[in-house]
């Protein structure tokens, strides 16, 4: 698969900055991140891959949540790993952050218990979203899980009017597929099974849903 640039977390680089403030204040990050957190079940010694970990927010709530497990985060934009980083080293949590390609993820095969992730599939094209879902897979043990937080299906017609906004920042070619409700689709195709729709959140861009899936 051919490289491809990220869309950073804002859309634009010079938004990266208060990515956290922005997220913070606009939506209900601390209740969707700590439902995520609690429907993947750390166990104490699961090794945990936060992919896209952004800032770190998801990972270092699971860190206080569930000190005793072992968590990496990776992701392709540099900018917003130096951010996780501060807060990572500022909390002095014990928590491995790594940047990657957007390609291959620098683990070995059957590596982690569970892998987690937060508002990062809208940020990718249809091919990425294969590509990554498959890497997932990858380094997933045998009986591991992933969890993922992120636009779905609107659930009415403001939720889907409100959307439009992420539409416009984050651009319609990645974003159609999750308002669309395909996101399970391109799950299961990647090879997951029990793939589920577990919550979703009404927000003031749209619907934010909750999914699960085994392998």
């Amino acid at each position: 698969m051919e490289k491809k640039e990220f869309i950073p977390a804002l859309r634009y680089n010079w938004f990266t900055k208060i990515y956290n403030p922005v997220v913070a204040f606009t939506m209900p990050e601390l209740k969707f991140k700590s439902e995520l957190i609690k429907q993947a079940n750390v166990a104490t010694n699961h090794k945990v891959l936060d992919f896209g970990v952004g800032t770190a927010t998801l990972s270092l709530l699971l860190s206080k949540q569930q000190p005793d497990c072992y968590i990496d985060g990776v992701d392709v934009d540099e900018k917003i790993l130096g951010i996780a980083k501060e807060k990572i080293d500022e909390q002095e949590a014990k928590i491995t952050l790594t940047k990657y390609d957007g390609l291959k993820l620098p683990y070995p095969d059957k590596t982690f218990d569970r892998v987690i992730t937060s508002l990062v599939f809208h940020h990718l094209d249809g091919e990425q979203k294969k590509n990554s879902l498959l890497e997932i897979k990858r380094v997933l043990k045998p009986d591991g899980e992933l969890h993922i937080a992120d636009w779905g299906k609107s659930s009415n017609f403001l939720m889907r009017t409100l959307f439009y906004l992420v539409q416009f920042l984050d651009g319609f070619k990645t974003t159609n597929d999750n308002v669309k409700g395909l996101l399970p689709n391109y799950i299961k195709n990647a090879g997951f099974f029990e793939v589920k729709t577990t919550m979703n959140f009404s927000t003031i861009f749209g619907t934010l849903s909750l999914y699960k899936a085994k392998i």
